[in-house]
């Protein structure tokens, strides 16, 4: 196989070890940074999360049929509207995520999130795939959208979660040099733990996400492709549960993605509410935006290094 240049681009099972360790080694997962125990005590720790992709999704792909239009422009017309009566209700913190675009068709939405003490977070400029842009034009996006959510929120974000999780060759090096203290896009962990790149220590929090978490996967509708609404909601409300269930056995962290296009609908939100009844029923639990959760174990990692006794005196 020949590349433009006439060079000879080998197949993958014609690397040499060097080659493929490479890849993998790029972006790890580095020392877990689950804490023995959560504040005050709790047990498990709870991270709801909200994607605020609205009208972003069909306009990423240029596509501004008025009936795709409509569909995201639920999320933030009815959708937020009943996700944010359900957390007030319960007082409950979470975090939203929200490209850029979004937030300037919504800029009363997004104050409305941080104004009730939720966070918000970066989510793109437009839900733009990054393993398709050039890493300049990833760096300008991302730098763009978290000034322009500062701009109309008042409140700059520390948290990134790259569009449908496209998490490219340079979205670290991004991450890192606009100073965030957590990525939430990466899924090589149940527990947050610090990202390595090339084998060493980023300080970089990861949130970990994944799709079994994640309401997308499960109920969208598209005529025109094979996506389908194939598992109903009270199935997902068992996942979730048996999710939650192992969590809180283990001591960790459960983290729930979702969307208000999404689970905003009726029969959507009614198993987001039963699930956070059923989560509230259990003692010891502590819910937290994904800023809180990335702060408490990055500093709980740090106080457990100094605990630790020096080699050198003993």
């Amino acid at each position: 196989m020949a590349t433009d240049n006439g060079a000879t681009k080998r197949e993958p099972w014609q690397w040499d070890e060097a080659t493929w360790r490479g890849h993998v080694r790029r972006v790890r997962a580095g020392r877990s940074l689950a804490p023995a125990e959560w504040p005050g005590g709790a047990r498990v720790a709870v991270g709801l999360s909200f994607d605020c992709d609205h009208e972003t999704i069909p306009l990423r792909d240029a596509e501004t049929r008025p009936g795709k239009l409509s569909q995201g422009e639920y999320g933030s017309r009815v959708g937020a509207r009943r996700i944010m009566d359900l957390l007030d209700r319960r007082g409950i913190r979470a975090t939203f995520f929200m490209p850029a675009v979004s937030a300037m068709l919504h800029p009363e939405e997004a104050r409305a999130y941080v104004d009730a003490g939720h966070e918000i977070g970066i989510h793109g400029w437009i839900h733009e795939r990054n393993m398709l842009l050039q890493p300049a034009d990833e760096r300008e996006l991302a730098v763009r959208s978290a000034d322009t959510l500062e701009r109309i929120t008042g409140q700059r974000p520390v948290g990134l979660r790259t569009p449908s999780w496209d998490f490219s060759d340079a979205t670290l090096s991004i991450a890192r040099e606009m100073g965030l203290l957590y990525d939430s896009s990466l899924m090589a962990d149940d527990e947050p733990y610090e990202v390595l790149a090339d084998d060493q220590p980023t300080g970089l929090v990861e949130i970990p996400v994944e799709w079994i978490r994640d309401d997308a996967v499960y109920f969208p509708m598209d005529r025109y492709t094979a996506l389908r609404p194939y598992t109903a909601p009270r199935d997902v409300l068992t996942i979730w549960r048996d999710e939650f269930d192992l969590a809180f056995s283990e001591g960790g962290l459960f983290q729930l993605t979702m969307h208000p296009h999404i689970i905003g609908h009726r029969s959507r939100i009614a198993i987001l509410e039963d699930l956070v009844d059923y989560i509230s029923d259990h003692s010891r639990v502590w819910w937290g935006s994904h800023a809180q959760i990335a702060t408490f174990v990055r500093d709980d990692a740090v106080a457990a290094l100094l605990r630790e006794p020096d080699e050198s005196e003993a």
